[in-house]
């Protein structure tokens, strides 16, 4: 592991809101932003799907399973900052522990903590998010810990997040829902297309997260699909990527999914493509800045995703 510089590290009673701003750093806030928006999205298909009330207890409900998927994101995006501190420093150095604003005692109790208590809200919930929530901290420790270790890897690396992301959360979370709303999990076509546009743009997510990173992985020997292919192949294939999952929408759209409004699906992504591909043509891949804006703006695209699809199975 590596070691954080030497610096004096904040503690909490000594500066709270400087302590609380780097716990929001060190929790990687688009990563948060993407997993609030898939609990509560997945939520409201699931009432509008079940034909459900927004009863306090339905509130509660999800209420407690944003809290168990938030507190199990940050023990994963923590443990791989544990394990890349000096990768950091070079790609990331603005991060708490990289920069030493955070002590290795408290980036470990951080994790800890949120590893052991999301399990446990978990497991009071419900069966369903207990394996949701287990098998994406199984996945996230494997993907950064040894001996494992699979961001090593760039097949194995990808592989986690979009199985994470794509396919564990969208179908654990809304087997949990129906579950609680209606008495028996059940899994819709609707849902099905969520999770494949989701599983499939998530490679897009996964394979140009390393591209502003370039400089750190090469000196630290971890191998990307950036390093292999070069960044303007990557910049390529996220844009293929994610211009087939929008058309794929559209055409889903043209199909008449049941419980989905169709003219809501083709009209938004038709206007995403659009202003997908507008935005790509500024990206100069000689900028780290340009390249880490534009990788935010592709999580700006995901985060967008999980208001478009709710918002056209209400209005179905």
């Amino acid at each position: 592991m590596s070691q954080v510089p030497l610096t004096n590290p904040l503690q909490f009673w000594q500066n709270p809101s400087s302590w609380l701003y780097n716990f929001w750093k060190f929790s990687r806030p688009h990563t948060i932003i993407g997993t609030s928006g898939s609990v509560f999205a997945l939520f409201v298909i699931a009432i509008s799907t079940t034909n459900s009330q927004l009863t306090a207890y339905n509130i509660t409900q999800a209420i407690g399973v944003w809290l168990a998927c938030i507190l199990g994101n940050i023990y994963i995006v923590g443990l791989n900052q544990l394990e890349d501190i000096a990768i950091d420093q070079i790609n990331k150095p603005h991060l708490p522990l990289a920069s030493g604003e955070f002590s290795l005692k408290t980036g470990q109790t951080i994790v800890i903590i949120t590893g052991i208590f999301s399990l446990i809200f978990a497991l009071f919930l419900g069966q369903w998010l207990l394996a949701t929530v287990g098998f994406s901290l199984f996945l996230g420790t494997a993907y950064s810990l040894p001996p494992l270790r699979l961001k090593k890897f760039p097949f194995w690396a990808a592989f986690c997040i979009f199985t994470v992301r794509g396919v564990i959360v969208n179908l654990g979370l809304f087997l949990h829902f129906s579950q609680i709303l209606s008495g028996q999990a059940f899994l819709p076509l609707s849902v099905w297309l969520l999770t494949l546009f989701v599983l499939i743009f998530t490679v897009a997510i996964a394979i140009f997260k390393d591209v502003p990173d370039l400089e750190g992985d090469r000196q630290y020997q971890i191998t990307t699909f950036t390093l292999i292919l070069g960044q303007e192949k990557i910049l390529k294939i996220a844009l293929g990527i994610i211009s087939f999952c929008y058309l794929g929408m559209i055409i889903a759209g043209f199909f008449k999914v049941p419980n989905i409004n169709p003219y809501i699906l083709i009209v938004a992504h038709l206007v995403l493509l659009i202003i997908l591909w507008m935005r790509s043509r500024g990206v100069n891949l000689k900028e780290k800045k340009e390249i880490t804006q534009f990788y935010q703006f592709i999580w700006k695209l995901f985060f967008i995703e999980y208001i478009i699809f709710p918002v056209a199975c209400v209005f179905r």
